[in-house]
């Protein structure tokens, strides 16, 4: 971090270009978790920043978060997020943040109630992302889940960045 700049500086975007801000965000997250590999504490900052980047962006983010992967490797439990209280544990396979922890593959979904089976932690969620953390070795470590208020609040842009940063945080945290 250079001299003179504090932590709480990292949540201010100034950009309205999407690209610029996601980007701006991946080296704000980059930055914070040099030198630092506990993943609550990397996922806690990262949270932060995609609420605020988003937020910057006039995008209706309701919930930016993860949930990692318990213990039996079977489900996920809620990690750090910004947002509403939220669903606990979630089963591999059920939900969008299920089936992305499941099929290690991002879900992008424009309209939440055309879901076969989302879990509603929220009612008011209209749209949502959600890309799953996988590690070299091929596991499942967790997932990044933004929801939003409007329908299709996300779409293959925030796909990239989210994607890139999935990548990073496997490269900075030790779960």
């Amino acid at each position: 971090m250079s001299e003179g700049m504090h932590h709480a500086e990292y949540s201010s975007f100034s950009s309205q270009d999407r690209e610029e801000v996601l980007q701006t965000l991946i080296d704000s997250y980059s930055a914070l978790s040099t030198d630092q590999d506990n993943w609550i504490c990397n996922l806690s900052n990262a949270s932060s920043l995609l609420w605020h980047a988003y937020r910057s962006l006039n995008v209706n983010v309701n919930w930016t978060g993860f949930y990692v992967t318990n213990v039996e490797d079977k489900e996920l439990i809620l990690g750090p997020f910004q947002g509403k209280v939220a669903c606990q544990l979630i089963a591999f396979g059920r939900g969008v943040c299920g089936a992305a922890a499941e099929s290690q593959e991002t879900q992008l979904v424009k309209d939440v109630n055309k879901f076969p089976g989302h879990i509603a932690c929220d009612g008011e969620t209209k749209s949502e992302i959600v890309v799953p953390i996988v590690n070299e070795q091929g596991k499942t470590l967790g997932v990044i889940d933004l929801d939003c208020l409007d329908y299709e609040g996300f779409g293959e842009v925030d796909k990239k960045y989210l994607e890139e940063l999935s990548r990073l945080i496997v490269k900075t945290c030790k779960f």
